[in-house]
């Protein structure tokens, strides 16, 4: 039974003073719940379930850890996508990405995107939404938020890989899912899939198909722009605390997958975006930059 935690804790002005040192009543009340949680997982072990929390902040990974074959078989397996991370990366950013972008006027095709509407609008919900980020104002309300899309994540990739879910929760201490799979794609979906930009992009989509929608491919753009930047936030926010999401996949392999998962990501909404590029655009150029990759590397070994 896989069971995702997470310990949210905000964060406040006060975070760096110094921690008090728990009350005897308080120690015991955490001995208990940890004695409690070790009590279920043997439940769950014993009916055949299989165990994986995620955490944030003060918790601690209490679950096996990877072995040492397994961890270097894990960080190899980062390793290897480091190339792959680094020729979509120089794909996606060529200024030449689109082979008919009139060369020979030379305009490239970031230019051009970056005069368009589609990318005015994304970036003013991208904009609007980050700098609301860094007030804080509501942060309660977007913690809450993004750990109820975290755990949905979860919940749909457990789906899909033909799994079932028998438990579920949210609120603002953590929420985790009980489930009977887990998976690699079911631990790490949640920080390379931007759930609300999903949900806008399905609503938007589906209303239009309704009803006609004043502007609404500006007001796809935009919203899109706003849910991207709310899931790269809080996702950029919640890696560096402690995630046995990673840690069971090994963190250096969970962090190459996740940002290439994320440059393709990327790279696909730009196709989608963008009127003149198409994926065949962007994997012929894919496909040259690593033939050039293996040639450099071959001249340099030779």
């Amino acid at each position: 039974m896989a069971r995702r935690r997470k310990q949210l804790h905000l964060q406040r002005t006060g975070d760096n003073r110094r921690v008090r040192n728990p009350s005897l009543r308080e120690a015991l009340r955490e001995a208990d719940r940890r004695a409690r949680q070790r009590a279920n997982q043997r439940s769950w072990r014993r009916r055949g379930l299989t165990s994986v929390q995620s955490a944030i902040a003060d918790s601690h990974y209490s679950q096996a850890q990877l072995g040492w074959f397994t961890r270097s078989l894990r960080i190899l397996a980062g390793l290897a996508l480091l190339p792959l991370c680094f020729i979509t990366t120089i794909s996606i950013l060529n200024p030449h990405l689109h082979a008919g972008s009139e060369a020979g006027s030379g305009i490239s095709f970031w230019l051009q995107f970056w005069r368009s509407s589609a990318f005015l609008y994304f970036s003013i919900g991208f904009i609007l939404y980050a700098g609301w980020f860094f007030t804080r104002l509501l942060q309660p309300l977007f913690l809450y938020l993004y750990v109820l899309g975290h755990e949905l994540t979860h919940v749909v990739f457990v789906y899909l890989c033909l799994g079932r879910v028998s438990g579920f929760r949210v609120s603002l201490d953590g929420g985790h899912i009980v489930t009977n799979k887990s998976n690699i794609l079911i631990a790490l979906s949640p920080y390379f899939v931007p759930f609300w930009a999903v949900v806008i992009f399905l609503l938007i989509a589906l209303t239009g198909l309704l009803i006609s929608i004043p502007h609404q491919e500006k007001i796809l753009f935009f919203m899109i722009g706003v849910t991207w930047s709310f899931h790269l936030l809080w996702t950029l926010w919640i890696i560096p605390r402690d995630q046995p999401d990673l840690k069971e996949n090994g963190t250096f392999f969970s962090l190459s997958l996740i940002y290439l998962s994320n440059v393709l990501l990327l790279s696909a909404l730009v196709c989608l975006a963008s009127p003149e590029l198409t994926w065949r655009d962007f994997v012929y150029n894919w496909a040259n930059n690593f033939m050039d990759v293996v040639t450099s590397v071959s001249t340099i070994l030779d």
